[in-house]
C-alpha cells in the first residue's frame, strides 16, 4: 500500500486552499506585463503598509538574528483592548488561531458547525483536526444564527461565525450574535472571526472582546491582514478566557510570529492616520463599485467589509475574461456561488479599470 493512503480519510478529503491568483502567476500565464496588471482578489489594503509599520520594519531588521518575543505586541494589545496578558493568542495571521482553536477542541469523533458560504478555512481547520463538518444552510447569503444553533449535536464542539463573512460581507448586528451566545451550551466553543471588523462604521461596532468575560467559551479572533495592511507579514491575534488561551497556546508553534511581523504590528496600532485613511478609501471605492455595478444592471451582496459580491451569468468564464484584460478578482464557485466574483475596493484608479474590464466581459 502505498504510503499516501496511510494518511487519515479526514486529511485525503481536504481540498486545499487556493488563494487569490498572485499579479506574478497571471503575468506568466497571460504574458501580461506586471505594472499593468490590477489585483482585486484578496482583500488586501490598496494603500499597501502603514508608513509607521514600514520604519518599524526597517528598524527592527537588525535584531532579525533573536528570536522573537511577543511580550510587548500582546502588552499593547492588552492595554488596548481591556483584558488580561494572558487572554491574548498571537498568530501567524489569524488563520493560525483558528486552526489551534481546532486542533484544541476538534477530534475524530467530533463536529464543529459552520454556515453555507462561509470561509474555507473553518472545513479545512475542522477536517485537519479529524472533525466532522456540519453546513448550516445561509439566510440571504449569511449567517442564520436560528439553523446554526438547531445544527449543534451532542458532538459539537465548536462554532464558528465570521461577522462581517466572507465571502458575502454580510454582518449579524451584535445583538443578535450576543443572543446566540446565551443559548450555545457552555461546552461549545464559539469562534467569532472578525477579520473585518475595523472596516465596519464605529456605530456598528460592539466591544464583543468585553463579552469574554461573560462567556467563557467564546474566542474573538482579528487581524491585521487587512485594514492595516500587514498580510505579507502574517499577524493576527485571538481573545479568550485564560483557561482557553493556556489551552491554545498548548498547541502554538514557538515563535509563531516573526519579528517583523511583530515590531509591524505594534506600530500600526498606533497609526491612526493611516487607518482612517484606509477606512474612507473604502468607504468611496465601495460607492463606486456598488455604483458602477448597478449602472451594469449587475446584482451585489450588500457588504460590511472592504470587498463586493456580485452575480453574473457564469462566474468562472466572466473571470477569465477578466484575467486576459490583467483583472484580478475571486471567482467562489468553491464557496457554492459559482455564479457569483468577488472583488475587492481598490484605488479609484483600480475600481474603474475593474469596471470597465467587467463591462467589456459581460
Amino acid at each position: 500500500m502505498i504510503i499516501a493512503a496511510q494518511a487519515p480519510a479526514t486529511i485525503r478529503a481536504i481540498s486545499p486552499y487556493v488563494p487569490g491568483k498572485p499579479i506574478t502567476e497571471l503575468a506568466r500565464e497571460m504574458g501580461v506585463a506586471v505594472e499593468s496588471i490590477v489585483k482585486l482578489a484578496s482583500n488586501e489594503n490598496p494603500l499597501g503598509m502603514s508608513p509607521k509599520a514600514r520604519a518599524a520594519v526597517e528598524k527592527a531588521v537588525s535584531g532579525i538574528a533573536r528570536y522573537p518575543d511577543q511580550f510587548e505586541l500582546i502588552a499593547l494589545l492588552s492595554e488596548r483592548l481591556g483584558v488580561a496578558p494572558n487572554q491574548i493568542v498571537l498568530g501567524n495571521g489569524s488563520n493560525d488561531v483558528l486552526d489551534l482553536a481546532a486542533r484544541v477542541f476538534l477530534a475524530p469523533g467530533r463536529s464543529s458547525v459552520f454556515s453555507q458560504h462561509a470561509f474555507a478555512v473553518y472545513p479545512l481547520a475542522t477536517m485537519s483536526a479529524g472533525g466532522e463538518c456540519v453546513v448550516a444552510p445561509a439566510r440571504h447569503y449569511g449567517h442564520d444564527l436560528a439553523a446554526m444553533r438547531a445544527a449543534i449535536r451532542p458532538d459539537t464542539r465548536v462554532v464558528w461565525i465570521a461577522n462581517p463573512n466572507n465571502p458575502t460581507g454580510n454582518f449579524l448586528p451584535p445583538a443578535e450574535v450576543k443572543a446566540f451566545l446565551q443559548a450555545v451550551p457552555t461546552d461549545v466553543a464559539v469562534v467569532l472571526d472578525e477579520a473585518y471588523n475595523e472596516y465596519l462604521p464605529p456605530a456598528e461596532r460592539a466591544d464583543s472582546v468585553a463579552w469574554v468575560r461573560e462567556f467563557s467559551n467564546l474566542i474573538v479572533t482579528r487581524t491585521f491582514s487587512k485594514i492595516y495592511g500587514l498580510a505579507g507579514l502574517r499577524v493576527g491575534y485571538a481573545v479568550a478566557s485564560a483557561e482557553v488561551a493556556d489551552l491554545l497556546n498548548r498547541v502554538r508553534q514557538p515563535f509563531n510570529v516573526n519579528n517583523l511581523a511583530i515590531a509591524a504590528a505594534r506600530a500600526a496600532l498606533d497609526d491612526h492616520l493611516f487607518i482612517a485613511e484606509s477606512f474612507e478609501l473604502n468607504r468611496r471605492g465601495m460607492e463606486q463599485i456598488v455604483a458602477g455595478l448597478k449602472r451594469l444592471g449587475l446584482e451585489h451582496i450588500p457588504s460590511h467589509g472592504n470587498f463586493v459580491t456580485f452575480a453574473v451569468a457564469d462566474g468562472a468564464a466572466v473571470n477569465q475574461k477578466l484575467l486576459k484584460q490583467g483583472v484580478i478578482v475571486r471567482p467562489i464557485g468553491g464557496y457554492g456561488l459559482p455564479n457569483h466574483l468577488r472583488v475587492t475596493i481598490g484605488l479609484e484608479t483600480e475600481n474603474a479599470r475593474f469596471l470597465e474590464a467587467l463591462e467589456r466581459s459581460l
